[in-house]
């Protein structure tokens, strides 16, 4: 038994084809047409993903192929260059700063007197050696060595 049926595109009339997706339209022309795959501004890689037979484009060379069930790349050249790319923006490398010595900005106090000062760890006036209080720098106010503790009131790692 034969139906017949008219085509949405161009109106001719055709009996039914055995192929179930276009059964509607007369030709595969008809049916990429309708679809909008011949337009010219048609993008490709903007195809629906169940329709073997479209042109895709490689996400890696930008190269056209045609879509065989799940390909995603033009080759294999193209899916292994995709994997070397993906492991290794994952292995990102850490650069470590070059290491800086300390004492340029720790302040020290002698026990003994009380004074304060930046970078120098032995008291001139106590002649003892100074115990470390902190991080810190000279205040642009007054000059005197100041910790960043006491002016954010917060402990601050070392």
């Amino acid at each position: 038994m034969s139906i017949e049926l008219v085509c949405p595109r161009c109106s001719t009339v055709h009996h039914e084809a055995d192929d179930t997706v276009r059964s509607a339209y007369c030709s595969l022309a008809c049916f990429r047409a309708n679809l909008g795959y011949d337009d010219p501004d048609y993008q490709a890689g903007s195809h629906p993903s169940r329709h073997d037979g479209v042109t895709m484009t490689c996400p890696v060379c930008q190269g056209c192929f045609t879509a065989s069930g799940r390909r995603r790349f033009c080759s294999d050249a193209c899916k292994a260059t995709a994997y070397r790319r993906r492991r290794a923006a994952s292995h990102a490398l850490v650069t470590v700063p070059r290491a800086q010595p300390r004492r340029p900005i720790t302040v020290y106090e002698c026990d003994g007197c009380g004074d304060r000062a930046l970078a120098e760890q032995h008291c001139p006036a106590c002649n003892t050696w100074m115990r470390r209080v902190g991080l810190g720098g000279s205040c642009p106010a007054c000059d005197q060595p100041v910790t960043v503790n006491e002016l954010l009131g917060q402990e601050v790692a070392p």
